[in-house]
């Protein structure tokens, strides 16, 4: 979903990756499921997401993974944390410099969190508060994201390796 308008400072790249062929041969194992229908309902990020998840009782967020992957969720249990890497297929793809609200001054896409890239992959590292494993559905504690949203990849969070080395 490209949109035409820019803000002051930014800047499209020489390409749109969304017309481009494909290369990677990424495929979808699945899809999350979040309280927000639209992109103006859903939280800026994770931090956000948590917050409102808090103040509203019953929402739920989850990841189902399609039948065919479904066996790889085995080793995953409830209380473990994960990172959720997911496809923000609404997201247009063509700025490598953009102007976020939060900022004095336009920047590159690759200094940012921002979904709007040239490959929309989201990550999330998300607590597992439930498994299902038949139905192939971890519910988590937050996710920041419109409903359906595309399921790339789960990895395991492993403290020992993702945590940044300590100076």
């Amino acid at each position: 979903m490209v949109e035409d308008e820019m803000r002051p400072g930014e800047e499209r790249a020489g390409l749109d990756p969304a017309e481009m062929p494909g290369d990677a041969g990424v495929c979808f194992i699945g899809h999350l499921s979040t309280p927000w229908a639209t992109r103006d309902d859903c939280p800026k990020n994770l931090r956000q997401a948590r917050e409102r998840a808090r103040g509203q009782a019953g929402a739920r967020f989850a990841v189902t993974v399609d039948p065919a992957f479904r066996a790889g969720l085995q080793g995953i249990e409830a209380g473990d944390w994960i990172i959720v890497l997911y496809w923000m297929h609404q997201a247009r793809r063509d700025l490598v410099v953009q102007a976020p609200r939060h900022a004095d001054h336009p920047t590159g896409v690759f200094s940012l969190r921002s979904p709007v890239r040239p490959n929309p992959i989201a990550m999330a590292v998300v607590k597992v508060l439930g498994i299902d494993r038949p139905q192939g559905i971890l519910d988590i504690d937050a996710i920041d994201c419109v409903d359906g949203t595309p399921l790339v990849d789960i990895k395991p969070w492993l403290g020992a390796i993702d945590s940044p080395p300590g100076d």
